[in-house]
């Protein structure tokens, strides 16, 4: 049985509302870390060690202290406050493993696109696979240590994104900047779907 965190939300019920997201990103960029933060379960993991396999295929030069990579996905559960189920799925980070995107995207409502500043190209697919999708998704700037500072204003000019896309500084390790990510995530979900034909169908 997986153990539940003692700050975990109250018990759910039939009548809990759940809502499926996403936290994708390029490879080493911290998806398995705010999973593993954020989740009032223990965290399901499909992580395997890197070998020599991955050599010129993974490129761990800003990750050098990574020695293992999500092959298939990250899947961890968070109460907030008011009740509403979040499920998160991390997606794997390296192009050989694309495949699996369109399942894990089934059914989700938006997305985390986690961004490293010192390899900020690794996030484009993302961005485009969700642009393309009409997913809604923010941009997290995950914080990295020598990375330069740059402001959210900056990245989102880098990464030629329109205003209404959230653009957040955070630290995955920090369990309450990881959840203030996802709470942004369905605060703009919620503005999102409220140009939409059903607006009611995601209660906050």
């Amino acid at each position: 049985m997986e153990s539940v965190r003692s700050d975990a939300g109250p018990p759910q019920g039939e009548s809990a509302l759940t809502v499926k997201i996403l936290v994708a990103g390029g490879f080493g960029v911290g998806k398995t870390t705010l999973v593993s933060a954020v989740s009032e379960i223990r965290p399901l993991r499909t992580e395997e060690a890197l070998t020599e396999k991955s050599v010129g295929i993974d490129d761990t030069t800003a990750v050098a202290q990574k020695t293992t990579t999500t092959v298939a996905m990250d899947f961890g559960r968070i109460t907030l406050p008011n009740g509403l189920v979040l499920f998160v799925f991390g997606t794997p980070g390296q192009d050989r493993f694309w495949f699996m995107w369109d399942e894990l995207a089934k059914g989700a409502l938006g997305a985390v696109v986690l961004v490293d500043t010192r390899r900020l190209a690794d996030c484009f697919p993302s961005v485009d696979y969700f642009e393309r999708r009409g997913v809604p998704f923010i941009i997290g700037v995950n914080h990295f240590e020598g990375a330069g500072k740059h402001s959210p204003d900056q990245v989102r000019d880098a990464l030629d994104l329109p205003s209404d896309i959230p653009v957040i500084n955070c630290d995955v390790r920090d369990r309450e900047s990881a959840k203030h990510v996802l709470i942004t995530l369905v605060e703009h979900i919620m503005r999102t779907m409220s140009g939409r034909r059903d607006p009611g169908a995601l209660t906050y």
